[in-house]
């Protein structure tokens, strides 16, 4: 794939996730299923739910063609792909199925967003058939950012190319060859204007494979493009085709993510969390210190901990204690120190930075813990 206006598409899905909510609460008024199988879904942005865990979505963003894909109880084929772009830029879009949130429309009942180190293993498998007369590959992607946004474009994303058919290519330049979870790949790597882009492609089509998520997202973080306090936010099965595509079709996919790695949220893994956070300031013209406190208001232990916040635009932090902090700008993560790591229940530790400012001086807005929303004081 070339370097594509990625955000473009991630914006435009927000069409999907409001037909979804559209067509759940049509389901709630009239006693019918939002999800069934053998559902054709022809708007640019339309999507379902199947087997009551995972969305598909049309996802049609790089063309006005027309594009439907059939949707069954395990999976979708798209139907009707109109028209072509050439292959020299980006595909015409990636109808896909997924487990985890995709601009808001999070799948139901899923784990994610979930930081790294709190997963144990994420099996996953997925199945693919292929056709004839076609540009496209077919991609596995897994989506990997340093806070738990369900929103927005995520900083790193790792394409798994099952296969490639017609001169296509991922995003960058190939920077070498990989053994992954038990398979050799190779492997390209770039940025497409909005986020980092890993691919590893396989040398030969494969049809169906089971695997575990986390041997990539390992790779990813060996490699500097992700740390092991990010979150993965989703995991997505599809196809991105540059010149026709009907008759393309995932046949199967599940995915689970399984909590309990080496370092808990609030609560543990499944267990209740609660957290509160204090955020005093001093200000100056041009630059502030920010005193923050975050405790653990839930009933058992949290040995290890991620605050994520939003900075307001113009503030960047160039000092900081208790605490790593990154990045300095936007959206950041405070990673506890060695002595701090550990917050009984009803316990807290404290962190402070420097940072400057433009403009007028406001709070940030909103916090989290592991990837549990604070209350603020």
């Amino acid at each position: 794939m070339q370097p594509s206006p990625h955000q473009v598409r991630r914006v435009r899905a927000l069409a999907g996730a409001l037909l979804t909510s559209l067509v759940a609460l049509a389901a709630l008024l009239t006693g019918a299923s939002a999800s069934h199988a053998d559902t054709t879904i022809c708007e640019a942005f339309g999507s379902t739910t199947i087997k009551g865990r995972y969305v598909v979505q049309n996802n049609r963003w790089g063309t006005s063609a027309p594009q439907c894909i059939a949707v069954t109880d395990s999976g979708f084929r798209i139907a009707q792909a109109d028209g072509s772009v050439p292959t020299n830029g980006a595909p015409k879009s990636y109808p896909s199925v997924y487990n985890g949130c995709h601009y808001t429309n999070c799948s139901p009942g899923t784990s994610l967003p979930a930081r790294l180190n709190t997963i144990s293993d994420a099996p996953t498998s997925v199945s693919y058939s292929y056709v004839s007369g076609a540009a496209y590959d077919a991609a596995y992607d897994i989506w990997l950012d340093p806070t738990p946004r369900t929103d927005g474009v995520n900083r790193t994303e790792i394409m798994i190319w099952f296969n490639r058919v017609g001169a296509v290519q991922p995003v960058g330049s190939p920077v070498g060859s990989a053994t992954v979870a038990g398979r050799q790949w190779q492997v390209w790597s770039g940025n497409n204007g909005t986020n980092d882009v890993l691919s590893f492609v396989a040398p030969s089509a494969i049809d169906s494979w089971s695997f575990d998520v986390m041997d990539f997202a390992r790779n990813a973080v060996s490699r500097g493009l992700a740390q092991n306090n990010w979150y993965l936010t989703s995991v997505q099965a599809g196809f991105e085709p540059w010149q026709n595509g009907a008759g393309l079709a995932v046949t199967s996919f599940s995915s689970t993510v399984s909590l309990g790695g080496n370092t808990p949220g609030p609560g543990g893994p499944g267990g209740p969390a609660a957290c509160k956070v204090t955020y005093g300031t001093s200000v100056w013209q041009g630059g502030f210190t920010a005193d923050v406190t975050v405790a653990n208001t839930g009933s058992s232990p949290v040995n290890g901990w991620n605050l994520a916040f939003a900075l307001p635009a113009g503030q960047r932090i160039t000092n900081a204690w208790n605490a790593g902090i990154s990045p300095s700008s936007g959206a950041v993560t405070a990673a506890n120190a060695a002595h701090n790591a550990y917050l009984a229940p009803g316990g807290q530790a404290s962190f402070g930075f420097q940072a400057s400012y433009d403009g007028s001086f406001v709070k940030p807005t909103a916090f989290s813990l592991n990837g549990t929303p604070c209350t603020t004081a």
